[in-house]
C-alpha cells in the first residue's frame, strides 16, 4: 500500500514539475520555430536556384543558336565549285553535333542538295522528307518575306528502334547578284542542343528541358531527375518561333534537418529532452523494481509454505541457512531449532534430523564432500545436474523415515558457489503404497494361476474334442461293417477293419499328443520343434479334414510349388515347427472354412484350399482358403478376441489358441478377402527349415532325439 506525501511536500513537488513543464514546452516551441524558419529557407534558396538556372539556360541558348545563324550565314555565302558548299557544310556538321542536317533548296522549295550529320543515321530514314517538310516549308516562305533567317515549330522526327528527336529547322534566304537564289536549311536536335549549349554546372543540379504550353517535354538535359518540387520556366523568342525553357532541381523538399547548425542544435536539445525523460524512466523503474521485488518476494514465500516437498538451503560447511515450512513439518522441528547455533567450539554440527547411529557416516561424507553434499555419495563436479538418492532422517519423536533428495549449486550474482539448495521428499507414503501394490499383485497371480487352470480346461476339451469324434466316427463305422451281413462275407473286410482301427489308433496317440502339448503349453516348456515339409502337415489333417467335408459336399485342394526336376521333395517348403500344435492349427482353421461354406455357397463352388509357399527365405507362408461370403468388418475387429464366437455352439477359443501357437513359432496370423476377391484367406507365417539334407528330417523322432539330447 503506497504511503501519502505529507501536506507540505505536495505543492513543493507541483511546482517543480511545473517549472520543468514549462521549460521544455519552451524547448520545443525554440526548436519547432528554429526548424520551420530553417526550412523555409531551404526553399526559397532552391527556387532561387532554379530561376537561376532557367534564365542562364535560356541565354546560353540563345546565345548558341546566334552562333550557329552566323557560321550557316557563312556558310550561305560560300562561292567556287559545287563541292565546296558542301565541303563546308560537312565540316561544319562534324563540329556542331546539334546539327543533324543541312540542305539546299531551289526557290521552289525543292530540295537539291544535302548533307548528314557522321553521328547519327540518315536522319530522314524512317519517314521522307517530303512527309515532314511542312514546317521547313513555311519557315522558308516566312524569311523569303522578311529576308531574314527563321526558325519553324519544333517536330518530331521518328527514329528505328522506336526512338526519335524533337527537331526544329532554320531557313536561311540564299541571294545571287540581289536575286534570290534559293534556301539553306538547317535541322538542330533539341536535345543535343541543350547538352551542347548548357555548362555542366547549371546540368550537375537540375533537369533542362525544352517544353509546351501544356507542359509535355520535348527534349531533356542533365544526369539528376527533376523532383518536380522546385521549378522555373523561361522563354527563348526565336524568329518565328517560339521555345519555352524549363529548369527543374533534383532537390527535394527539405528535411526538418536541413543543415548541418540546426542538426547540432536539435540534437543537443534532443539529447538534453532525453536525459530528462531517460531519469524520469529510472525513477519510475526502480519504484516498480522495488514493487516487483516485494511481490516476487511475497509470491515466493506463499509458493513455499505450500509446498509438500521439503526445501533446505546449506552453506558450504554443511550449517543450514534456509527451511520451508514443508521441511520443518516433515521432521518435526522448528526453524530456529535447525538452525546451527552461534558458536566458537568449532564442534561440526550434527543437524537433529539424522539419526545418531548414521551421525558419523554422515560427517565423514560431509568432510569428503567440502560442504558440498553430506548425506550422498560424492561427484567429481559439484556443479553438473545431479541426481536424487535416497536416505534416512528421523523425526523428532524419533521415528525413522525415508527421504529422496535432490540437490541444486547455490550461485551469488557474482557467479561464485556458496551452497546448496535441496528438495527432499518424504518416501513414507510410496513405501506404504508399494507394499500395497505388492500385496495386490500377489493376490492377483493367485487369481491368475486359476483363471489359467479354467483356459487349461477350456483348452483341453476343445482340442480333445476332434480327436475324440474322429475315434468315435471310426468305431461306428467298424460297427456298421460288422453288423451289415453283406460285409462279413467280404475279404477285404479284416483289412477294413484293421484300417480303421490303425485310424483310431492314430487319434488315440493324437489325443496323447495334444494332451502333452497343452500340458508343456501351461507349463512354458520350450516345444519340440522338427523340421518336415507342408506337404506332411497337409497329408496329417485331411483325414480329419475330409471327414467333415464330405458332410457338406466341400473338395479339399492341396496348392504346392511345381516340381521343377520331377521330385516333389525338392520345391516343397520346409518348416520348423511343433507338429502336433500346428497340426491342430491347420486342422482348425480347415474345420472353420469348411463351415464358413455350409448354407452360404452352392455345393458345386465349396472348395477349401490349402497352399504353402516360401515367401521368404526364412518364413513359410501357409494359406487356407475357402469360397464363402467373407467376413464383416464388425466381426473381423473381434475375431482374435479370446471368448468371441459367431457359432452357436463354439467357446471363441479357436483363433485366439490359433494365433498363441503361431506367435510362440516366431509368427504371425492374419486374414483377407479370397485371391479372387470371394472368401477368405487365413495365412501364418511359420520359420522356414535350413536348407541342407541333414537338417530336414521327415518324422519327428530324429527331432525329438536332438531335443532329448
Amino acid at each position: 500500500m503506497a504511503t501519502p506525501l505529507p501536506a507540505a511536500v505536495a505543492p513543493r513537488r507541483a511546482r517543480r514539475a511545473l517549472l520543468w513543464g514549462a521549460l521544455v514546452a519552451l524547448l520545443v516551441v525554440a526548436q519547432t520555430l528554429l526548424v520551420a524558419l530553417t526550412v523555409r529557407y531551404e526553399e526559397s534558396r532552391a527556387q532561387e536556384e532554379a530561376d537561376a538556372a532557367a534564365a542562364e539556360a535560356a541565354a546560353e541558348v540563345r546565345r548558341a543558336l546566334l552562333g550557329v545563324v552566323q557560321t550557316l550565314q557563312s556558310l550561305s555565302w560560300v562561292e567556287g565549285a559545287p563541292g565546296d558548299a558542301r565541303a563546308a557544310a560537312e565540316a561544319l556538321l562534324r563540329t556542331q553535333r546539334e546539327l543533324k542536317r543541312v540542305e539546299w533548296r531551289a526557290p521552289s522549295l525543292a530540295v537539291t542538295e544535302a548533307a548528314q550529320t557522321p553521328y547519327l543515321p540518315r536522319l530522314f530514314n524512317t519517314l521522307p522528307r517530303a512527309e515532314l517538310s511542312i514546317d521547313a516549308e513555311l519557315a522558308c516562305n516566312a524569311a523569303r518575306r522578311s529576308a531574314a533567317p527563321t526558325f519553324s515549330r519544333s517536330y518530331f522526327v521518328p527514329l528505328q528502334a522506336g526512338l526519335g528527336l524533337e527537331v526544329i529547322d532554320l531557313c536561311l534566304p540564299m541571294q545571287n547578284a540581289g536575286r534570290e537564289a534559293g534556301f539553306l536549311v538547317a535541322s538542330f536536335a533539341l536535345a543535343d542542343l541543350l547538352e551542347a549549349s548548357i555548362t555542366a554546372r547549371s546540368l550537375r543540379r537540375h533537369e533542362i528541358s525544352f517544353v509546351e504550353g501544356d507542359g509535355t517535354r520535348l527534349a531533356r538535359a542533365g544526369v539528376p531527375r527533376g523532383a518536380g518540387v522546385y521549378t522555373a520556366e523561361r522563354v527563348v523568342d526565336l524568329h518565328g518561333a517560339t521555345l519555352q525553357l524549363r529548369a527543374d532541381s533534383s532537390a527535394g523538399r527539405p528535411s526538418l534537418i536541413p543543415n548541418l547548425a540546426t542538426a547540432l542544435v536539435l540534437g543537443l536539445s534532443i539529447a538534453l529532452f532525453g536525459l530528462v525523460l531517460l531519469l524520469a524512466r529510472d525513477v519510475r523503474r526502480r519504484a516498480f523494481a522495488e514493487s516487483a521485488l516485494a511481490e516476487a518476494l511475497a509470491f515466493r514465500k506463499a509458493m513455499e509454505d505450500s509446498l509438500s516437498t521439503g526445501l533446505r538451503a546449506r552453506d558450504l560447511r554443511g550449517a543450514i541457512t534456509y527451511v520451508n515450512p514443508a521441511f520443518c513439518a516433515m521432521v518435526g522441528c522448528s526453524a530456529d531449532e535447525l538452525f546451527a547455533p552461534s558458536t566458537d567450539t568449532g564442534a561440526p554440527y550434527t543437524p537433529p534430523y539424522w539419526p545418531p547411529e548414521f551421525a558419523a557416516e554422515y560427517h565423514r561424507r560431509q568432510q569428503l564432500r567440502l560442504g558440498h553434499e553430506s548425506e550422498g555419495p560424492a561427484p567429481a563436479d559439484p556443479r553438473d545436474p545431479r541426481e536424487g538418492w535416497e536416505t534416512v532422517f528421523m523425526r523428532k519423536n524419533g521415528e525413522r523415515f525415508p527421504v529422496m533428495i535432490y540437490e541444486a549449486p547455490l550461485v551469488d550474482g557474482q557467479g561464485r558457489h556458496t551452497g546448496w539448495m535441496s528438495a527432499v521428499v518424504d518416501l513414507s507414503a510410496q513405501r506404504r503404497v508399494e507394499e500395497l501394490s505388492r500385496q495386490q499383485q500377489d493376490r492377483l497371480q493367485a487369481t491368475a494361476r486359476l483363471a489359467t487352470v479354467g483356459e487349461m480346461a477350456s483348452l483341453l476339451s476343445h482340442e480333445l474334442n476332434q480327436p475324440l469324434a474322429a475315434i468315435a466316427s471310426y468305431a461306428s463305422g467298424s460297427l456298421n461293417l460288422m453288423a451289415d451281413p453283406q460285409m462279413q462275407a467280404n475279404p477285404e473286410m479284416p483289412a477294413m477293419i484293421r484300417g480303421a482301427l490303425e485310424r483310431m489308433a492314430e487319434q488315440a496317440e493324437r489325443a496323447g499328443r495334444v494332451i502333452k502339448s497343452v500340458h508343456d503349453f501351461v507349463r512354458r516348456r520350450e516345444q519340440l520343434h522338427e523340421t518336415l515339409t507342408a506337404e506332411r502337415l497337409f497329408e496329417a489333417v485331411l483325414p480329419l479334414a475330409r471327414l467333415q467335408a464330405r458332410k457338406s459336399g466341400t473338395r479339399i485342394e492341396i496348392d504346392l510349388p511345381p516340381a521343377g526336376d520331377g521330385t516333389a521333395a525338392a520345391k516343397t517348403p520346409r518348416v520348423r515347427c511343433d507338429r502336433t500344435m500346428v497340426e491342430q492349427v491347420l486342422l482348425n482353421l480347415a474345420r472353420n472354412a469348411i463351415q464358413a461354406m455350409e448354407g452360404h455357397t452352392p455345393a458345386a463352388e465349396r472348395v477349401l484350399t490349402l497352399r504353402a509357399r516360401q515367401t521368404h527365405p526364412r518364413w513359410v507362408t501357409v494359406s487356407v482358403i475357402d469360397c464363402g461370403r467373407g467376413i464383416p468388418p464388425d466381426v473381423a475387429a473381434r475375431l482374435f478376441t479370446p471368448f468371441f464366437t459367431t457359432k452357436p455352439e463354439g467357446m471363441g477359443l479357436g483363433l485366439s489358441l490359433c494365433r498363441t501357437v503361431i506367435e510362440q513359432h516366431g509368427g504371425a496370423l492374419d486374414h483377407g478377402p479370397g485371391p479372387a476377391g470371394r472368401g477368405t484367406e487365413f495365412r501364418f507365417t511359420l520359420p522356414a527349415a535350413a536348407p541342407t539334407a541333414s537338417a530336414a528330417p521327415e518324422s519327428g523322432e530324429t527331432s525329438a532325439s536332438r531335443a532329448t539330447a
